[in-house]
């Protein structure tokens, strides 16, 4: 029986980071905003520091990676794709890690705590594309990069505690997490 348990569960897991990663690609491509300093801001980051939160290192990872790297093979970057996938995975298993190392906060600390997670995901993801472009374009190339992506970043750290918030007033989260058997106090 346990084994039809665990094995009911990877699937509910594994379904659930495939459909996570289908919400990463579509957030990337079609939420978009123009910034007037170069580049965009997108919802793509928002769900893949949810994915970090929700299906913890390998599956928010997983989800992350290969939703971001479609989004930029769909979007015609498909230079950036395999770069994007491991920089993606490293954010979602940095906001696992970030969570389950201060997993004793109080509740009134989880949401600052969250912030925190997302924003050092957020530093990987610019620090990340800096040192890619770095090689794509040299040094003033890659540093005319920066300010958009650090705005991106902000954006992403802002809307995933908010869309995280929302998820857990309302029980989706504690629902999500019981279905895919994450404990509660790891994340």
């Amino acid at each position: 029986m346990k084994n039809r348990n665990q094995s009911q569960t990877n699937l509910f897991r594994l379904v659930f980071a495939g459909m996570t990663g289908a919400i990463i690609c579509v957030a990337t491509i079609v939420f978009v905003i123009p910034l007037p300093v170069g580049g965009y801001v997108n919802l793509g980051d928002c769900f893949v520091i949810i994915a970090g939160y929700l299906l913890g290192g390998v599956y928010g990872s997983l989800a992350s990676g290969i939703g971001s790297g479609l989004a930029d093979l769909f979007l015609g970057y498909s230079v950036y794709a395999p770069f994007t996938f491991i920089i993606k995975a490293l954010m979602a298993t940095t906001v696992y890690i970030v969570m389950k190392i201060v997993a004793e906060h109080s509740e009134k600390k989880k949401f600052a705590v969250m912030f925190l997670a997302s924003l050092v995901a957020e530093v990987i993801m610019i620090s990340g594309y800096f040192l890619l472009e770095l090689c794509l374009y040299g040094f003033e190339g890659a540093l005319a990069n920066v300010l958009g992506n650090a705005v991106q970043g902000l954006f992403g750290c802002v809307s995933s505690v908010l869309f995280y918030s929302v998820l857990t007033k309302t029980g989706i989260s504690h629902k999500l997490k019981s279905i895919l058997c994450i404990r509660q106090k790891n994340i």
